[in-house]
């Protein structure tokens, strides 16, 4: 079953952003690191349904600007339209290479898997793969698969931990028979308003902004 990894924020300043948010909602956030190849870098914020918030900005323009990741791509259009805020956000799987077989076997376009890294302040490395579904970022949103190299390195210990939950992911980003498609959703399991995640849910909403509730 599929997993809400993250939700990722749009900053133009991403230590300020998130700072921000650490005061509206009293959590604590942590400088992530550097995506050195893609010239962006993070602060994140993590929850005690194991997922988080990373408030994804940039300080390589260069770098993010060529870049071929969708994601980073996706980044660099909200940024080019000054809309600051949550853009996009990560389904957990253990399972990615199944789901290259899917795609393929459904003619489901897609990029990937990418191999990423993440350097932490503390010079220890952090790795995983990404699996994009196509989309076209300027109107819709697809959330990319993500699967870590090793799940106990990319989680911090207890201390770092915000009480509160990422209890809902609201999306309207695109049509729930599409999402259906793509994921391999049993119709059980997608009634008419949302969907059951290992630790959250996804409810469809008829607005585009994605938004989400923390509790």
């Amino acid at each position: 079953m599929l997993a809400l990894d993250h939700v990722v924020i749009a900053a133009n300043n991403a230590e300020e952003l998130s700072a921000q948010y650490g005061n509206q909602f009293t959590i604590k956030s942590i400088k992530g690191g550097q995506h050195n190849e893609w010239g962006t870098h993070n602060y994140l914020s993590y929850f005690s349904n194991d997922s988080y918030i990373e408030w994804l900005g940039t300080y390589d323009n260069e770098k993010t600007t060529n870049s071929d990741n969708p994601l980073i791509k996706h980044l660099t259009h909200v940024l080019e339209k000054n809309i600051a805020g949550p853009f996009q956000f990560a389904l957990r799987t253990t399972q990615m290479d199944s789901y290259v077989e899917h795609f393929q076997k459904n003619d489901i376009p897609f990029v990937g898997p990418v191999n990423a890294t993440r350097e932490k302040p503390d010079g220890s490395i952090v790795k995983w793969r990404m699996l994009f579904p196509e989309y076209n970022y300027e109107t819709e949103v697809l959330p990319f698969l993500i699967e870590w190299d090793n799940p106990k390195e990319a989680y911090p210990d207890t201390s770092l931990l915000n009480i509160q939950t990422i209890r809902q992911i609201n999306f309207g980003g695109i049509d729930k028979e599409t999402f259906t498609k793509v994921y391999q959703l049993k119709p059980k399991k997608l009634n008419k308003t949302h969907f059951p995640l290992q630790n959250s849910k996804i409810q469809f909403t008829n607005n585009e902004k994605l938004e989400f509730d923390l509790v």
